[in-house]
């Protein structure tokens, strides 16, 4: 009988990153989860963003879970149309997806519009902050839908889900990550 395997967490941060306090941060720092480090997360550029996260995943053989936050959300939809390699991703976890087509988007960010919407080719779980600054829980469930979202959750009002949010460590987003492990097959993830 062979070993199960465990899978690896790949967190996606979004523009400008995730600093001290972010529960990506945390995350990686409790349970050693890989951190997609992108060339510039000032004017982020999406095919060079989608080609690294190739690159990651191609990096080890292991199946992989995505923890994705805020632009890494639409760099988990614009990579899955792109990549051959999806079939490396077990499930991904989308929080707080801005709405990129609003008027007062950044000029960095206008090189991910159109926003891609095309259905995602494995399980994701999406969660939205009903006062979120940049994006409202319409236009979260409307890219839910779109990527055909397992599961849609709202927090209530906890802002942008990031550091200034108070979730620490969050572990209900642990667990919510922890749901795509098929216990048949993989290890269960660290929770606490």
């Amino acid at each position: 009988m062979t070993e199960p395997i465990t899978p690896r967490v790949l967190l996606l941060p979004g523009w400008l990153d995730s600093g001290p306090g972010h529960w990506q941060t945390l995350w990686e720092a409790r349970h050693g989860d890989s951190r997609v480090q992108q060339a510039d997360w000032v004017w982020p550029r999406r095919g060079d963003w989608m080609a690294r996260l190739d690159e990651v995943l191609l990096e080890d053989d292991r199946p992989a879970l995505l923890a994705a936050h805020s632009l890494g959300c639409h760099l988990v939809a614009a990579w899955a149309v792109h990549s051959r390699h999806v079939a490396r991703v077990r499930g991904t976890l989308l929080v707080a997806p801005p709405d990129l087509e609003r008027g007062d988007t950044p000029p960095q960010l206008h090189g991910w519009r159109p926003v891609v919407r095309s259905p995602l080719p494995f399980r994701s779980t999406l969660v939205y902050s009903d006062d979120d600054p940049f994006g409202t829980p319409a236009s979260a469930r409307a890219l839910a839908q779109d990527w055909g979202a397992t599961t849609t959750l709202s927090l209530g009002p906890r802002g942008h889900v990031n550091a200034e949010s108070g979730l620490g460590a969050w572990p209900e987003g642990r667990r919510l990550l922890a749901a795509f492990v098929d216990e048949a097959h993989l290890h269960r993830l660290p929770l606490a």
